[in-house]
């Protein structure tokens, strides 16, 4: 008898093939069918919490044996809160309006041709992403909602958690009578299975990345199909000297605290050599356990230690911060420019016209004005979840959510027109 072929690409190309005959009934699913499924996923997410939290509990003492840093524990991790929040989120997706079949513009022509753009699912989208458990129901979430299939490929820090909250999700997605195709997990946390997905020009449709720089870079070096980029979030604050410094202070210090391990973290603080209370800013960053590394005035200012060249193009995702003096508006756009990773820049400031300035002129995908950077998450910008922070220039940007997985295409409705 021969033998069976288990490598890799062979299962990456037998799970394409479901994913195809998947996508193509889930583009004709109606919204009403779409949203049972999700909210079946949801409750049966609820329903498996004890199995899933205690997966999840096995990763984490795998990480802590094998020394992962305190930042990917902390993505790692779930508790009854954070689990609860996934399904919230699976729920929140399955309320969003439909994208496919949305007309984005319609025209009518000289001759009475009417052309009319209208969304359509994009098809089988790889996800290949590291730590966050999330991100499985996220995912699959936002896939199932615009028409896609999802072929997910999560990291082996989390393979136990994936693997019991991809049970769960299919299994109510079949209760709901969609097909459990719809969403399938990479089985082996074989490394060449990444790469399978990666050649697989023809069977998988879009790469997402979702995970640190050596995972995106590795997937746009080696990849034969179109990626959705998902870089580091080398994010800054800059503070003007029109801010007020009790704001400042509370942007400042829920940007780089209130979750140090996630992308939308600043990184970097920039303060305009005209605002009052520098050292005071430092200050509050180092009583709430954040080490600051600082250029020479500030260190010089506050005694904090020197920050090298590295610094200002490290994304910490740790309670660790660079910080700067600057002068204005101008030179802090110029070391954004310089060594930001445009995902997400704030600034602070009573000075309308220098904040339009700024929003206008930092180059990332989110620009905000007097709010927390940490507001970088598709929950907060109302598209209940995402697949990523996208940081390139074409198709999406931002957060990518139902209609950054969506394409469209042209429907022309004629009445016996030729070009002649």
């Amino acid at each position: 008898m021969a033998d069976i072929d288990t490598s890799p690409a062979r299962i990456v190309t037998a799970m394409g093939e479901r994913a195809r005959a998947a996508a193509d009934a889930l583009a004709g699913l109606p919204t009403a069918a779409k949203r049972a499924g999700l909210h079946a996923a949801a409750a049966a997410i609820r329903a498996a919490a004890e199995q899933i939290l205690a997966a999840n509990a096995e990763d984490v003492a795998r990480g802590e044996a094998a020394g992962l840093s305190p930042a990917l524990l902390d993505r790692l991790r779930l508790d009854p809160a954070r689990l609860g929040a996934i399904a919230d989120a699976v729920e929140a997706v399955a309320g969003l309006d439909d994208p496919v079949g949305a007309v984005i513009d319609s025209r009518t022509r000289p001759n009475g041709l009417v052309l009319t753009r209208v969304r359509v699912p994009i098809g089988v989208i790889g996800i290949i992403y590291e730590s966050r458990p999330n991100v499985t129901a996220d995912a699959a979430a936002l896939c199932v909602m615009s028409g896609n299939a999802a072929i997910l490929r999560g990291g082996s820090e989390a393979l136990a958690s994936n693997r019991a909250l991809h049970a769960a999700f299919v299994a109510g997605l079949a209760d709901a009578g969609v097909t459990m195709d719809a969403v399938q997990l990479v089985p082996v946390a074989d490394r060449e299975a990444v790469g399978a997905m990666l050649a697989a020009s023809g069977v998988i449709d879009l790469i997402v990345p979702r995970g640190g720089k050596g995972l995106v870079a590795r997937v746009q070096a080696e990849a034969r199909v179109p990626v959705l980029a998902h870089l580091d979030g080398i994010n800054h604050v800059y503070v003007d000297g029109s801010a007020e410094p009790d704001m400042a202070r509370r942007i400042v210090l829920d940007a780089k605290m209130r979750r140090t391990g996630v992308c939308g973290a600043m990184e970097t603080l920039l303060i305009d050599r005209t605002f009052p209370d520098a050292e005071g800013l430092v200050g509050a960053l180092v009583a709430a356990g954040c080490e600051v590394r600082g250029d020479a005035a500030l260190a010089a200012a506050t005694g904090i230690a020197v920050a090298d060249a590295a610094d200002w193009d490290t994304e910490y995702l740790d309670a660790i911060a660079s910080a700067a003096l600057v002068d204005g508006v101008d030179a802090a756009m110029a070391h954004i420019a310089r060594h930001g990773s445009h995902h997400t820049d704030a600034i602070v400031a009573a000075d309308e016209a220098v904040a339009e300035r700024f929003l206008a002129g930092v180059d990332s995908a989110i620009v905000l004005w007097n709010a927390s950077t940490q507001f970088a998450d598709g929950g907060e910008f109302g598209m209940g979840a995402e697949i990523g922070i996208a940081t390139g220039r074409l198709h999406a940007r931002g957060p990518v959510a139902l209609e950054g997985l969506t394409t469209y295409k042209w429907i022309g409705r004629g009445a016996g027109q030729v070009r002649g």
